[in-house]
């Protein structure tokens, strides 16, 4: 089900998702692709999309299928940044929130540090409130599902 068909067409991150451009994917699967971000700002840089045109961390929402797609996510960015940058001891992985987001495609920023060029750290900040960025851990507290009370 795609949650913004007007412009899923238009989308770069979809037409990519579906193999339409030449980006080399380094994964992909039922949920997702990856691919190295075309303006690096670390060591390694991939980004994760969904196969399904999400549009920002805002239409995400605290439910099992959300949660289970951004720990997906999570789950693919750690194995392959630590698998090809295994001399890397610094790791990010996190989300720009709107209006920080360049594509309206959810995405997830993995990053083998050091930031290249170190000016680009300002990028892959949280603005609290502001918004800014998001670590994907913290995203994931947000989505999980409240477990029922139980008496």
């Amino acid at each position: 089900m795609m949650r913004a068909p007007s412009s899923a067409s238009s989308c770069i991150f979809c037409q990519i998702a579906r193999s339409s451009t030449s980006t080399v994917l380094l994964h992909s699967d039922e949920k997702v692709v990856v691919f190295q971000d075309i303006n690096p700002s670390a060591f390694r840089h991939y980004l994760v999309i969904p196969i399904e045109h999400i549009p920002t961390v805002r239409n995400l929402q605290r439910r099992d299928e959300d949660f289970a797609l951004v720990s997906h996510m999570l789950d693919v960015g750690q194995t392959l940044l630590r698998k090809d940058a295994p001399n890397s001891k610094h790791f990010r992985f996190g989300f720009h929130q709107p209006p920080f987001n360049s594509v309206d495609h959810l995405h997830l920023h993995c990053l083998a540090l050091p930031f290249i060029p170190s000016w680009k750290s300002i990028k892959y900040l949280s603005l609290g409130p502001l918004g800014g960025f998001i670590e994907a851990e913290k995203l994931l507290e947000k989505l999980k599902p409240l477990s029922p009370l139980t008496s």
